[in-house]
Protein backbone atom coordinates (compact mmCIF):
# COMPACT_ATOMS: atom_id res chain seq x y z
CA UNK A 1 0.00 0.00 0.00
CA UNK A 2 1.46 3.36 -1.05
CA UNK A 3 1.55 6.41 1.21
CA UNK A 4 -0.73 9.31 0.33
CA UNK A 5 1.60 11.91 1.80
CA UNK A 6 5.19 11.05 1.01
CA UNK A 7 7.40 13.72 2.65
CA UNK A 8 10.42 13.00 0.42
CA UNK A 9 9.70 15.18 -2.59
CA UNK A 10 11.38 14.40 -5.90
CA UNK A 11 9.85 17.07 -8.11
CA UNK A 12 9.16 20.71 -7.30
CA UNK A 13 8.94 22.54 -4.00
CA UNK A 14 6.00 22.66 -1.60
CA UNK A 15 7.04 24.33 1.66
CA UNK A 16 9.80 24.61 4.24
CA UNK A 17 8.26 21.59 6.00
CA UNK A 18 9.76 19.32 3.34
CA UNK A 19 13.02 21.20 2.96
CA UNK A 20 16.25 19.99 4.59
CA UNK A 21 18.82 22.31 6.17
CA UNK A 22 20.69 24.85 3.94
CA UNK A 23 20.74 27.30 6.86
CA UNK A 24 24.14 28.74 5.93
CA UNK A 25 23.16 29.13 2.29
CA UNK A 26 19.88 30.84 3.23
CA UNK A 27 21.73 33.23 5.53
CA UNK A 28 24.14 34.11 2.74
CA UNK A 29 21.31 34.70 0.28
CA UNK A 30 19.56 36.97 2.79
CA UNK A 31 22.77 38.87 3.54
CA UNK A 32 23.44 39.62 -0.12
CA UNK A 33 19.90 40.66 -0.95
CA UNK A 34 19.61 42.87 2.13
CA UNK A 35 22.85 44.58 1.12
CA UNK A 36 21.74 44.96 -2.50
CA UNK A 37 24.27 42.53 -3.94
CA UNK A 38 23.34 40.33 -6.88
CA UNK A 39 24.35 36.71 -6.45
CA UNK A 40 25.52 33.82 -8.61
CA UNK A 41 24.58 30.35 -7.37
CA UNK A 42 26.46 27.39 -8.86
CA UNK A 43 25.84 23.72 -8.19
CA UNK A 44 25.74 20.34 -9.88
CA UNK A 45 22.40 19.51 -11.44
CA UNK A 46 19.73 18.08 -9.13
CA UNK A 47 21.58 19.10 -5.99
CA UNK A 48 18.69 21.32 -4.88
CA UNK A 49 19.52 24.84 -6.10
CA UNK A 50 16.04 25.41 -7.55
CA UNK A 51 14.42 24.23 -4.30
CA UNK A 52 16.81 26.48 -2.34
CA UNK A 53 15.67 29.47 -4.38
CA UNK A 54 12.01 28.58 -3.78
CA UNK A 55 12.72 28.16 -0.08
CA UNK A 56 14.46 31.55 -0.05
CA UNK A 57 11.50 33.14 -1.80
CA UNK A 58 9.20 31.78 0.90
CA UNK A 59 11.15 33.81 3.47
CA UNK A 60 11.30 36.85 1.19
CA UNK A 61 7.52 37.02 1.00
CA UNK A 62 7.49 37.61 4.78
CA UNK A 63 9.98 40.46 4.33
CA UNK A 64 7.95 42.35 1.70
CA UNK A 65 10.06 41.20 -1.23
CA UNK A 66 8.55 39.72 -4.36
CA UNK A 67 10.35 36.70 -5.80
CA UNK A 68 10.09 35.84 -9.49
CA UNK A 69 11.59 32.57 -10.72
CA UNK A 70 12.30 31.78 -14.37
CA UNK A 71 13.95 28.58 -15.58
CA UNK A 72 15.64 29.04 -18.97
CA UNK A 73 17.10 25.53 -19.30
CA UNK A 74 14.88 24.77 -22.31
CA UNK A 75 15.55 28.07 -24.08
CA UNK A 76 17.68 28.35 -27.20
CA UNK A 77 17.43 32.00 -28.17
CA UNK A 78 16.64 35.53 -27.01
CA UNK A 79 13.09 34.91 -28.27
CA UNK A 80 12.68 31.93 -25.93
CA UNK A 81 14.22 33.84 -23.03
CA UNK A 82 11.88 36.81 -23.48
CA UNK A 83 8.81 34.58 -23.65
CA UNK A 84 9.82 32.61 -20.54
CA UNK A 85 10.37 35.84 -18.62
CA UNK A 86 6.99 37.20 -19.68
CA UNK A 87 5.35 33.93 -18.61
CA UNK A 88 7.10 33.99 -15.21
CA UNK A 89 5.85 37.53 -14.54
CA UNK A 90 2.36 36.57 -15.74
CA UNK A 91 2.26 33.63 -13.30
CA UNK A 92 3.62 35.68 -10.41
CA UNK A 93 1.06 38.48 -10.79
CA UNK A 94 -2.42 37.01 -11.39
CA UNK A 95 -4.77 39.29 -13.30
CA UNK A 96 -7.02 39.65 -10.25
CA UNK A 97 -4.25 41.61 -8.50
CA UNK A 98 -3.68 45.28 -9.29
CA UNK A 99 -0.14 44.58 -10.52
CA UNK A 100 -1.46 41.72 -12.61
CA UNK A 101 -4.02 43.99 -14.26
CA UNK A 102 -1.32 46.55 -15.04
CA UNK A 103 0.89 43.82 -16.48
CA UNK A 104 -1.86 42.49 -18.73
CA UNK A 105 -2.56 45.98 -20.06
CA UNK A 106 1.16 46.50 -20.54
CA UNK A 107 1.56 43.14 -22.29
CA UNK A 108 -1.20 43.85 -24.80
CA UNK A 109 1.02 46.46 -26.39
CA UNK A 110 3.39 43.70 -27.52
CA UNK A 111 0.74 41.63 -29.29
CA UNK A 112 1.18 38.45 -27.20
CA UNK A 113 -0.25 35.12 -28.32
CA UNK A 114 -1.61 33.09 -25.39
CA UNK A 115 -1.81 29.30 -25.76
CA UNK A 116 -1.96 26.30 -23.44
CA UNK A 117 0.29 23.27 -23.48
CA UNK A 118 -1.69 20.30 -24.76
CA UNK A 119 -0.04 17.90 -22.28
CA UNK A 120 -0.03 19.76 -18.97
CA UNK A 121 -2.50 22.57 -19.61
CA UNK A 122 0.01 25.23 -18.53
CA UNK A 123 -0.22 28.68 -20.18
CA UNK A 124 2.33 29.77 -22.77
CA UNK A 125 3.14 33.22 -24.15
CA UNK A 126 4.55 33.90 -27.61
CA UNK A 127 5.45 37.09 -29.43
CA UNK A 128 5.00 37.26 -33.20
CA UNK A 129 8.10 39.27 -34.05
CA UNK A 130 10.38 39.22 -37.06
CA UNK A 131 13.30 41.42 -36.04
CA UNK A 132 15.62 40.48 -33.13
CA UNK A 133 15.54 44.13 -31.99
CA UNK A 134 11.86 43.72 -31.20
CA UNK A 135 12.74 41.03 -28.64
CA UNK A 136 15.48 43.26 -27.21
CA UNK A 137 12.94 46.04 -26.78
CA UNK A 138 10.40 43.67 -25.17
CA UNK A 139 13.01 42.26 -22.78
CA UNK A 140 14.04 45.73 -21.69
CA UNK A 141 10.39 46.72 -21.25
CA UNK A 142 9.55 43.61 -19.18
CA UNK A 143 12.40 44.22 -16.74
CA UNK A 144 11.63 47.93 -16.55
CA UNK A 145 7.96 47.16 -15.86
CA UNK A 146 8.64 45.02 -12.78
CA UNK A 147 11.23 47.54 -11.58
CA UNK A 148 8.64 50.35 -11.71
CA UNK A 149 5.98 48.68 -9.54
CA UNK A 150 7.10 50.21 -6.22
CA UNK A 151 7.98 46.78 -4.86
CA UNK A 152 11.31 45.14 -4.06
CA UNK A 153 11.83 42.33 -6.55
CA UNK A 154 14.29 39.43 -6.56
CA UNK A 155 14.45 37.82 -10.00
CA UNK A 156 16.05 34.36 -10.08
CA UNK A 157 17.17 33.15 -13.50
CA UNK A 158 17.88 29.42 -13.32
CA UNK A 159 20.32 27.67 -15.70
CA UNK A 160 21.63 31.10 -16.64
CA UNK A 161 24.56 29.65 -18.61
CA UNK A 162 22.10 28.92 -21.44
CA UNK A 163 22.37 32.51 -22.70
CA UNK A 164 26.01 31.89 -23.67
CA UNK A 165 24.81 29.44 -26.36
CA UNK A 166 22.16 31.69 -27.90
CA UNK A 167 22.73 32.50 -31.60
CA UNK A 168 22.46 36.20 -30.73
CA UNK A 169 25.94 37.34 -29.76
CA UNK A 170 24.99 40.31 -27.59
CA UNK A 171 22.63 38.81 -24.98
CA UNK A 172 25.08 39.01 -22.07
CA UNK A 173 25.91 42.64 -22.84
CA UNK A 174 22.25 43.49 -23.39
CA UNK A 175 21.19 42.01 -20.06
CA UNK A 176 24.06 43.63 -18.17
CA UNK A 177 23.19 47.03 -19.66
CA UNK A 178 19.52 46.70 -18.71
CA UNK A 179 20.28 45.45 -15.19
CA UNK A 180 22.50 48.46 -14.48
CA UNK A 181 19.50 50.77 -14.98
CA UNK A 182 17.23 48.96 -12.48
CA UNK A 183 16.78 50.25 -8.95
CA UNK A 184 14.23 47.97 -7.28
CA UNK A 185 15.21 44.63 -8.78
CA UNK A 186 17.99 42.30 -7.64
CA UNK A 187 19.13 39.11 -9.29
CA UNK A 188 20.09 35.55 -8.45
CA UNK A 189 21.79 33.88 -11.41
CA UNK A 190 21.97 30.13 -10.93
CA UNK A 191 23.54 27.48 -13.11
CA UNK A 192 24.67 23.87 -13.18
CA UNK A 193 27.58 24.12 -15.63
CA UNK A 194 30.31 25.34 -13.33
CA UNK A 195 32.97 26.09 -15.93
CA UNK A 196 30.59 28.14 -18.08
CA UNK A 197 29.19 30.06 -15.12
CA UNK A 198 32.64 30.88 -13.75
CA UNK A 199 33.79 31.98 -17.18
CA UNK A 200 30.81 34.30 -17.52
CA UNK A 201 31.29 35.94 -14.12
CA UNK A 202 35.06 35.73 -13.63
CA UNK A 203 36.48 36.58 -17.07
CA UNK A 204 37.57 40.21 -17.37
CA UNK A 205 36.27 40.76 -20.89
CA UNK A 206 32.79 39.35 -20.24
CA UNK A 207 29.90 41.76 -19.42
CA UNK A 208 29.06 40.14 -16.05
CA UNK A 209 32.65 40.17 -14.78
CA UNK A 210 32.77 40.82 -11.00
CA UNK A 211 29.13 41.95 -10.98
CA UNK A 212 27.90 39.45 -8.37
CA UNK A 213 28.88 37.49 -5.30
CA UNK A 214 29.53 33.86 -6.23
CA UNK A 215 28.20 31.05 -4.05
CA UNK A 216 28.74 27.32 -4.55
CA UNK A 217 26.25 24.70 -3.42
CA UNK A 218 27.51 21.37 -2.11
CA UNK A 219 25.89 18.30 -0.56
CA UNK A 220 23.84 18.66 2.61
CA UNK A 221 25.95 17.60 5.64
CA UNK A 222 25.36 13.98 6.63
CA UNK A 223 24.23 14.74 10.19
CA UNK A 224 21.65 17.26 8.98
CA UNK A 225 20.27 14.94 6.32
CA UNK A 226 20.26 12.01 8.75
CA UNK A 227 18.19 14.00 11.26
CA UNK A 228 15.78 15.14 8.52
CA UNK A 229 15.17 11.57 7.31
CA UNK A 230 14.52 10.28 10.84
CA UNK A 231 12.24 13.24 11.53
CA UNK A 232 10.04 12.60 8.51
CA UNK A 233 9.59 8.93 9.36
CA UNK A 234 8.86 9.73 13.01
CA UNK A 235 6.27 12.37 12.07
CA UNK A 236 4.40 9.67 10.22
CA UNK A 237 4.64 7.11 13.05
CA UNK A 238 7.26 5.15 11.16
CA UNK A 239 10.89 4.32 11.87
CA UNK A 240 14.10 3.71 9.94
CA UNK A 241 17.29 2.32 11.45
CA UNK A 242 20.45 4.40 11.70
CA UNK A 243 22.26 1.77 9.69
CA UNK A 244 19.75 2.13 6.86
CA UNK A 245 19.99 5.93 6.85
CA UNK A 246 23.79 5.90 6.76
CA UNK A 247 23.70 3.40 3.91
CA UNK A 248 21.34 5.63 1.90
CA UNK A 249 23.54 8.69 2.35
CA UNK A 250 26.70 6.76 1.53
CA UNK A 251 25.21 5.02 -1.51
CA UNK A 252 23.78 8.27 -2.93
CA UNK A 253 26.83 10.37 -1.92
CA UNK A 254 24.31 12.57 -0.04
CA UNK A 255 23.31 14.02 -3.41
CA UNK A 256 19.85 15.50 -2.86
CA UNK A 257 18.04 14.10 -5.89
CA UNK A 258 19.22 10.50 -5.49
CA UNK A 259 18.79 10.56 -1.71
CA UNK A 260 15.21 11.80 -2.10
CA UNK A 261 14.41 9.09 -4.63
CA UNK A 262 15.60 6.26 -2.36
CA UNK A 263 13.89 7.76 0.70
CA UNK A 264 10.71 8.30 -1.29
CA UNK A 265 10.79 4.69 -2.44
CA UNK A 266 11.31 3.11 0.99
CA UNK A 267 8.76 5.43 2.60
CA UNK A 268 6.19 4.44 -0.03
CA UNK A 269 6.23 0.83 1.13
CA UNK A 270 3.72 -0.36 3.75
CA UNK A 271 6.27 -1.55 6.30
CA UNK A 272 6.29 0.44 9.51
CA UNK A 273 9.93 -0.21 10.43
CA UNK A 274 12.46 0.30 7.64
CA UNK A 275 15.71 -1.67 7.77
CA UNK A 276 18.74 -2.27 5.55
CA UNK A 277 16.81 -4.95 3.68
CA UNK A 278 14.19 -2.44 2.54
CA UNK A 279 16.78 0.14 1.55
CA UNK A 280 18.94 -2.26 -0.46
CA UNK A 281 15.84 -3.55 -2.21
CA UNK A 282 14.88 0.03 -3.14
CA UNK A 283 18.39 0.69 -4.49
CA UNK A 284 18.29 -2.47 -6.61
CA UNK A 285 14.85 -1.56 -7.95
CA UNK A 286 16.10 1.86 -9.08
CA UNK A 287 19.04 0.33 -10.94
CA UNK A 288 16.80 -2.32 -12.50
CA UNK A 289 14.40 0.34 -13.79
CA UNK A 290 17.21 2.23 -15.50
CA UNK A 291 19.05 -0.80 -16.86
CA UNK A 292 17.76 -0.40 -20.43
CA UNK A 293 18.62 3.31 -20.52
CA UNK A 294 22.10 2.80 -19.11
CA UNK A 295 22.81 -0.07 -21.51
CA UNK A 296 22.27 2.32 -24.42
CA UNK A 297 25.11 4.54 -23.22
CA UNK A 298 27.66 1.89 -24.21
CA UNK A 299 26.65 2.17 -27.88
CA UNK A 300 26.72 5.98 -27.73
CA UNK A 301 30.31 6.18 -26.46
CA UNK A 302 33.59 5.28 -28.13
CA UNK A 303 35.44 2.26 -26.69
CA UNK A 304 37.94 4.51 -24.91
CA UNK A 305 35.18 6.73 -23.48
CA UNK A 306 33.32 3.68 -22.20
CA UNK A 307 36.44 2.17 -20.61
CA UNK A 308 37.26 5.47 -18.93
CA UNK A 309 33.70 5.93 -17.67
CA UNK A 310 33.70 2.40 -16.24
CA UNK A 311 37.10 2.93 -14.63
CA UNK A 312 36.02 6.17 -12.95
CA UNK A 313 32.85 4.46 -11.69
CA UNK A 314 34.84 1.62 -10.17
CA UNK A 315 37.34 3.96 -8.53
CA UNK A 316 34.68 6.37 -7.25
CA UNK A 317 36.97 9.41 -7.41
CA UNK A 318 39.93 9.74 -9.77
CA UNK A 319 42.50 12.50 -9.30
CA UNK A 320 44.92 11.47 -12.05
CA UNK A 321 42.94 10.06 -14.98
CA UNK A 322 45.99 10.21 -17.28
CA UNK A 323 48.47 8.59 -14.88
CA UNK A 324 50.12 5.44 -16.23
CA UNK A 325 49.19 3.26 -13.26
CA UNK A 326 45.50 4.18 -13.71
CA UNK A 327 45.55 3.68 -17.49
CA UNK A 328 47.32 0.33 -17.23
CA UNK A 329 45.10 -0.93 -14.41
CA UNK A 330 41.96 -0.35 -16.47
CA UNK A 331 43.50 -1.05 -19.91
CA UNK A 332 42.44 2.33 -21.29
CA UNK A 333 45.36 3.02 -23.60
CA UNK A 334 47.44 6.10 -24.29
CA UNK A 335 47.25 9.20 -22.08
CA UNK A 336 46.40 11.37 -25.09
CA UNK A 337 43.38 9.18 -25.89
CA UNK A 338 42.30 9.26 -22.25
CA UNK A 339 42.53 13.06 -22.24
CA UNK A 340 40.24 13.37 -25.27
CA UNK A 341 37.85 10.79 -23.82
CA UNK A 342 37.67 12.64 -20.50
CA UNK A 343 36.91 15.93 -22.26
CA UNK A 344 34.12 14.22 -24.22
CA UNK A 345 32.62 12.66 -21.08
CA UNK A 346 32.64 16.00 -19.28
CA UNK A 347 31.04 17.69 -22.30
CA UNK A 348 28.33 15.00 -22.35
CA UNK A 349 27.83 15.57 -18.59
CA UNK A 350 28.61 11.96 -17.83
CA UNK A 351 31.63 12.88 -15.71
CA UNK A 352 31.96 15.88 -13.40
CA UNK A 353 34.72 17.47 -11.33
CA UNK A 354 34.76 17.35 -7.55
CA UNK A 355 36.94 19.67 -5.50
CA UNK A 356 38.74 17.84 -2.71
CA UNK A 357 40.87 19.31 0.07
CA UNK A 358 44.03 19.49 -2.05
CA UNK A 359 43.08 18.67 -5.63
CA UNK A 360 40.37 18.26 -8.22
CA UNK A 361 38.96 14.78 -8.80
CA UNK A 362 36.59 13.28 -11.36
CA UNK A 363 33.55 11.08 -10.78
CA UNK A 364 30.56 9.81 -12.73
CA UNK A 365 27.94 12.59 -12.75
CA UNK A 366 24.85 10.40 -12.41
CA UNK A 367 25.11 8.54 -9.10
CA UNK A 368 22.68 5.82 -10.22
CA UNK A 369 24.76 5.28 -13.37
CA UNK A 370 27.88 4.96 -11.21
CA UNK A 371 26.24 2.36 -8.95
CA UNK A 372 24.88 0.49 -11.98
CA UNK A 373 28.33 0.33 -13.57
CA UNK A 374 29.74 -0.95 -10.30
CA UNK A 375 27.08 -3.66 -10.14
CA UNK A 376 26.87 -4.78 -13.77
CA UNK A 377 30.44 -4.45 -14.98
Amino acid sequence: MKSKSNPFLIIGYESKKYFCDRKKELELLHKNIQNRCNLTLISARRLGKSALIRRFFEDLEEENYTGIYVDIYSTNSLKDFTEELALAIFKRFPEKQSTGKRFMNFLKGFRPIFTYDSLNGQPEIHFDYVQPREYEHTLRSLLTFIDNQNISVVLAIDEFQQIADYPEQNVEALLRTIIQTLRNTQFVFSGSKKSMMLEMFNTANRPFFSSTQIMGLTEIPTNEYRAFIHEKFTENNRSITDEAVYFILSWTLSHTYYTQIICNSVFAEKEKNITMRNVKQACDEQLDMQHTTFMQYKSLLSPVQWKLLLAIAKEGLVTEPQAQHFLQKHKIGAASSAKKALEALIDKEMVCTVETADSVAFRVYNVFLMRWLERVW
